[in-house]
C-alpha cells in the first residue's frame, strides 16, 4: 500500500485529499506544519505539500525534503500561487505544481504519475548502485600472497567446491567470493549474498527458506527465501559464525539434501546451489565455546580461503589508493586528487586496522577535504603521521558547527573504533556498547563501515 503524506495547515483541504485518496486505497498522513511533516516522511512514497505554511515555507521545507529523499515525488499546492513560483518550485525538484480548488481528476492523474516516476526513481538508483558495486569484483594487488590468493581462487572457481573465506572485518571477503562466482560455470546465474548478522533472529529462517502465505503475522503473500532464488547460482552465506546453533542445524540439514520446505509449507523444493560462506572469527575457538556445530563447520571448509589483512601486503596499498581514487572521480565527477611520495610512504607504514575498508573511507574523506589538490604528509591525520591521533585542536577542526553533522561524524567515529577493537566481531560489539544487533548492523552499514 503506497503511503501519501499531505503537508497543509488547512484541514478541509486535508481533508478533502485524505477521503479522494483513501478512497483510492492509499495510506494517508497528516501535518499541519513543514516542521511536523519532515518528522513523518519515513517511507512515504509520495507528498502533497502547500506553498504557504506558517514557519518555514513550502519552499524550504521542499529543499529538506530532498535532502531526506532525492526520489521522493513532491507535488506543491496554493491557492494563490503566481507562475515565478511554480517555475522555482519545480528547478528546485518538486514533481508538480496544482492549485486550489483542487480537481478530483487532476489529483489522482498527478498521484498515479507521480508513483511511477518515484518506483522508476528508486529502481534506477538501485540500478546505479548495483553496476558501481559491480566495478569491483577482482582483488587489487600483485603481492606475494594476493597472488597467491587469486592463483588459488583461479583453481577453484570452475569446480562446485564449496568455499570458506576467512579474514578479518574489511579484508574484501566479499569480493573473494564474486571473484570466485564470476569464474564459475554458474557466473550466468545469480549470486545471492545473505549477511547472517544482519538479519533477526526471528527472520533468518524466512529469509533463507522462504515462506507460504499465512505462515506467520504479516505473512500477506508468499515469498521465495534466498536459497531457492540461488537456484544453479551461488548462495554466500556472509558472517556464517553469527548464526544461531538452532538455524546452523537446518543450514547444515540443506546442505546435505540440498531440499528443504518454506516456512508454513509441506511441499519439499530441490535446489542446485554452490555454497560459498565467509567469517572474521576463528571456527574453531567458536566449537570449543560452543557457538557453531563441529560438523557444519567441516561440511563447509571443503576449501579454505584466506584473506590476508592490508598490514600483510602493504605494497598494494599504493595500487588500492589509485583504483580508489579512480573509481571516486568517475563515480562522483571528482577533480583529480594525488598524494605526495612522503605521504604515500607514510600510508604504506600505517597499519590498517580496519583493512581495505578503511582505506577507502580514508581516500572519500581526502577527497572531501582536497579535491584537486596534492596531500602531502602534512595533510594527514595525527594517527598516520605517527602521533596521537587525539589532539583538541584537531578534533575541534575536525567537527562542523551545526550539532546534527557534529553528533553523527562523533558516532561513526565511535563505532569505527568500537570495530576495530573487537576486531569486526559485532556480536561482541553489540553486548559491550549497548545496541541490538540488527540496530548496530543497520548503524554499520549506513556509515560504509562494513560491506
Amino acid at each position: 500500500m503506497y503511503r501519501i503524506l499531505i503537508i497543509d495547515d488547512e484541514e478541509d483541504i486535508r481533508f478533502s485529499l485524505r477521503g479522494i485518496l483513501e478512497d483510492e486505497g492509499y495510506e494517508v498522513l497528516e501535518a499541519e506544519s513543514g516542521e511536523e511533516g519532515l518528522t513523518k516522511l519515513k517511507d512515504c512514497d509520495f507528498v502533497f505539500l502547500d506553498i504557504w505554511l506558517p514557519g518555514k515555507d513550502g519552499l524550504e521545507i521542499l529543499q529538506e525534503i530532498l535532502k531526506f529523499n532525492s526520489d521522493l515525488p513532491v507535488v506543491m499546492i496554493s491557492g494563490h500561487g503566481t507562475i515565478e513560483t511554480a517555475v522555482k518550485a519545480i528547478k528546485l525538484g518538486a514533481y508538480d505544481f496544482i492549485e486550489k480548488p483542487l480537481s478530483l481528476e487532476k489529483v489522482l492523474l498527478v498521484v498515479q504519475k507521480g508513483l511511477e516516476i518515484g518506483r522508476l526513481r528508486k529502481e534506477n538508483r538501485e540500478l546505479r548502485a548495483k553496476i558501481s558495486a559491480s566495478r569491483v569484483q577482482e582483488i587489487t594487488g600483485k603481492s606475494p600472497k594476493i597472488r597467491q590468493l587469486k592463483k588459488l581462487i583461479a583453481q577453484v572457481a570452475p569446480t562446485d567446491t564449496w568455499v570458506l573465506i576467512t579474514g578479518e572485518n574489511g579484508t574484501g571477503k566479499e569480493i573473494v567470493a564474486r571473484s570466485i562466482h564470476n569464474q564459475s560455470k554458474r557466473a550466468n546465474y545469480p549470486l545471492i549474498a545473505v549477511n547472517c548478522a544482519a538479519i533477526p533472529e526471528e527472520l533468518i529462517e524466512s529469509e533463507l527458506f522462504g515462506h507460504e502465505k499465512g505462515a506467520f503475522t504479516g505473512a500477506l503473500e508468499a515469498k521465495k527465501g534466498k536459497f531457492e532464488l540461488a537456484h544453479k547460482g551461488t548462495l554466500f552465506l556472509d558472517e556464517i559464525g553469527d548464526m544461531s546453533l538452532k538455524t546452523q542445524a537446518k543450514i547444515l540439514r540443506i546442505l546435505q539434501e540440498q531440499c528443504f520446505e518454506r516456512v508454513g509449507g509441506s511441499k519439499t523444493i530441490q535446489v542446485d546451489v554452490r555454497v560459498i560462506a565467509a567469517t572474521n572469527k576463528d571456527l574453531e575457538e567458536e566449537i570449543k565455546k560452543g557457538n557453531f556445530r563441529q560438523d557444519l563447520y567441516f561440511r563447509l571448509k571443503v576449501f579454505p580461503l584466506e584473506v590476508p589483512p592490508l598490514r600483510e601486503r602493504k605494497e598494494d596499498i599504493p595500487l588500492l589508493i589509485e583504483e580508489f581514487v579512480n573509481f571516486l572521480s568517475q563515480e562522483h565527477n571528482f577533480k583529480p586528487l594525488k598524494f605526495s611520495s612522503e605521504a604515500l610512504s607514510l600510508l604504506q607504514e600505517y597499519s590498517w586496522p580496519g583493512n581495505v575498508r578503511e582505506l577507502k573511507n580514508f581516500i572519500e574523506r581526502m577527497y572531501i577535504l582536497y579535491a584537486g589538490k596534492i596531500v602531502g604528509s602534512e595533510d594527514l591525520p595525527g594517527e598516520i603521521r605517527g602521533g596521537s591521533s587525539f589532539q583538541e585542536q584537531d578534533f575541534w577542526e575536525a567537527f562542523p558547527a551545526d550539532f546534527k553533522e557534529a553528533r553523527s561524524n562523533f558516532e561513526r567515529l565511535f563505532l569505527e573504533k568500537s570495530l576495530q577493537k573487537f576486531k569486526g566481531n559485532i556480536s561482541e560489539m553489540s553486548r559491550n556498547i549497548g545496541l541490538e544487533r540488527t540496530y548496530l548492523y543497520r548503524k554499520l552499514k549506513n556509515y560504509n563501515l562494513i560491506d
